[in-house]
């Protein structure tokens, strides 16, 4: 797809890539009742976060030391290695983002949660459009929904930004918002590096692939809920970029990972990102990393925030088995064309994995 100007933005009112219905805040639905919660957002009974089912082995979710990376130190290189193949998560320590700013763009999403609702709704999500205000995924009326709203913006490259759906009005956001995005770009090519290596490519092999990295974040707020067995503040699903990196709340523990048939609580560690492996980075490795199911639950007494950054190659980048991996066995996917690969991603609604369908046996 070409690339827009940002007037050309403005002017048709979206990118194109995707859509979702239009449903009601569930910061509105708990503000006008907080003792109930609507039809819709009440899961079938085995879709529902069922405690009993959740493995104790949180504890074994890999940690790496980044600055280690930094200095291509091969024994957390083959940890890293490890996570990518066979957790599809692990947590960073000694990353370089600074506490101040980490906790910055934690305020720059609250200040834009803590907005009245008719001044939140002047950035809702056009028709055509993923960017702004709102929900994603909503592709039909009778549906489950999360419980969660959220702000998505594209934050690189600069032609792809929309700044109408970015809240000005809250002291600081767009600054934050852009040094933020600098050191999550640091951050995401000093991982880049090292994995080119283990892939054995050469150490801007990655990189190149992208093209021209896109970043998008995405502020999640999850509201309280009366009744958190019963909902799901993100339904399961893998995410369809190359990574993802995400700043959590320190104090509620409410991400999970699916991990060998088990929902795994991610418990936050403090002044950690966690990243995880996107479905191109699973087609380009050919299988051997793996894009990792993964969902939110909700929490009976207080709000959570999270902040995720998604890393997605250039949108004529191609997602193919890369030949290196193919010294591993043969091909496992076929090749597609990021946008298009984009394009069916966000015309499902979040339920498991999208990749299946590049899948070579389910073609053949």
């Amino acid at each position: 797809m070409e690339m827009k100007s940002e007037s050309n933005i403005e002017k048709d009112g979206g990118l194109g890539w995707g859509k979702s219905l239009p449903v009601p805040s569930v910061q509105e639905v708990v503000q006008n009742d907080s003792h109930t919660i609507p039809r819709r957002y009440i899961r079938d009974p085995k879709d529902r976060p069922v405690l009993d089912e959740l493995s104790p082995t949180s504890a074994e979710i890999p940690i790496i030391d980044f600055s280690l990376l930094a200095k291509r130190d091969q024994h957390e290189q083959q940890k890293l290695h490890f996570a990518c193949k066979d957790w599809g998560f692990f947590q960073i320590i000694n990353h370089g983002v600074a506490e101040e700013l980490m906790q910055k763009m934690k305020d720059a999403g609250t200040g834009f949660f803590d907005l009245e609702m008719e001044e939140k709704q002047k950035y809702t999500m056009a028709e055509n459009d993923i960017q702004g205000y709102g929900h994603a995924f909503v592709v039909s009326e009778d549906q489950k929904l999360d419980w969660a709203d959220l702000m998505f913006l594209v934050t690189h490259p600069p032609q792809y930004r929309n700044l109408k759906y970015w809240p000005l009005t809250v002291p600081g956001f767009k600054e934050t918002v852009e040094e933020y995005t600098i050191e999550i770009s640091r951050v995401c090519e000093e991982i880049f590096g090292n994995l080119s290596v283990l892939m054995g490519l050469k150490e801007e092999g990655l990189k190149e692939l992208h093209q021209d990295i896109k970043l998008a974040m995405r502020i999640n707020y999850y509201p309280p809920c009366p009744k958190p067995d019963l909902v799901l503040g993100i339904s399961p699903h893998s995410d369809g970029g190359s990574i993802t990196i995400l700043l959590q709340d320190d104090h509620i523990t409410a991400l999970q990972i699916h991990h060998h048939g088990h929902w795994i609580p991610v418990k936050p560690l403090p002044g950690a990102l966690v990243v995880n492996v996107g479905d191109a980075l699973e087609v380009w490795s050919n299988g051997r990393y793996k894009s990792v199911e993964h969902r939110a639950v909700t929490n009976e007494s207080r709000g959570r925030m999270s902040i995720a950054m998604f890393v997605a190659p250039h949108d004529e980048a191609e997602m193919g088995p890369l030949e290196p991996m193919l010294r591993h066995g043969p091909a496992l996917y076929t090749t597609i064309k990021c946008i298009d690969y984009a394009r069916h991603y966000l015309s499902r609604k979040l339920d498991g994995k999208a990749l299946d369908f590049l899948k070579i046996h389910a073609n053949s």
